[in-house]
């Protein structure tokens, strides 16, 4: 099984995953590069999306609504949190870069039930997660706690060394409380960029068990499994992450095999 999709070369579309391409059934994520002066156009008429800043200055436009000179990050390892723009289903956003740019586009079923909006930097929640080589920081895009109807949107920056989404944690089962079944999408950016970090996606049974060295703006697809991330010394990790699935909340179990490591001293 192939789980690493690779960068398209010398294309304003980096990557594109479908529905169809992954052979799931709620996620889809694409990301794509602006020149200065480039203008793309965003629509889906039977999914959600979330347009995410990830670098650059953008201005964005719906039928009836503008927004001037948003994002302003020039490296995703910033200590910022990006602009985002939520559409529901069936309307158009125009973005046109007003710096060269990068943007993180999420989508997910959804049924039209909420309106346009421009979600900004101060209403992101930051974390930090884990302990000792196993911290990392998260920006909580679009949690279960914002409006959404299938959508969560996050990222996470890994510091050199260390360990990320650790112990190694699974959402594939719908189960809740316990767990939730949530399909999930890893973009991966690497400073410097020439590097790589390791990732696995394996589950319990091994029907699944991959190992990974996965290159700056590949991604990674999670259908089910435990997925950590290990990035090397020298090199800094940020993911940006997509989930949706049947139920819009994120439940997870961490794999009993290492579990031990959060009462580790």
């Amino acid at each position: 099984m192939n789980l690493v999709i690779k960068p398209k070369k010398n294309s304003q579309e980096i990557v594109c995953v479908t529905p169809q391409s992954a052979g799931w059934r709620y996620v889809s994520f694409s990301a794509y590069q602006l020149a200065a002066g480039q203008s793309l156009t965003l629509c889906d008429d039977t999914r959600e999306l979330c347009a995410v800043i990830l670098t650059g200055i953008v201005s964005a436009k719906t039928k009836d609504l503008a927004w001037k000179e948003i994002g302003g990050r020039k490296s995703v390892f910033e200590d910022a949190a990006p602009y985002a723009v939520y559409l529901p289903p069936g309307t158009e956003l125009t973005i046109t870069a007003e710096t060269a740019a990068e943007l993180g586009l999420a989508g997910a079923p959804a049924k039209g039930e909420l309106p346009v909006r421009l979600i900004e930097p101060t209403t992101m929640r930051l974390s930090e997660r884990g302990k000792g080589a196993n911290t990392r920081y998260v920006c909580d895009i679009l949690p279960e706690d914002q409006p959404a109807e299938s959508l969560l949107v996050v990222e996470v920056k890994t510091p050199s060394g260390h360990s990320s989404s650790y112990p190694p944690h699974k959402h594939d089962v719908d189960n809740i409380p316990a767990e939730s079944l949530l399909e999930e999408t890893y973009y991966h950016r690497i400073d410097p960029p020439q590097g790589f970090v390791f990732q696995r996606v394996y589950t319990d049974s091994r029907d699944i068990d991959e190992s990974m060295a996965v290159e700056d703006r590949d991604v990674v697809l999670v259908p089910r499994g435990y997925h950590p991330v290990v990035v090397p010394h020298g090199y800094q990790s940020y993911y940006f992450n997509v989930m949706a699935g049947p139920k819009r909340v994120w439940h997870f179990h961490n794999d009993p095999a290492h579990e031990w490591i959060l009462t580790a001293a």
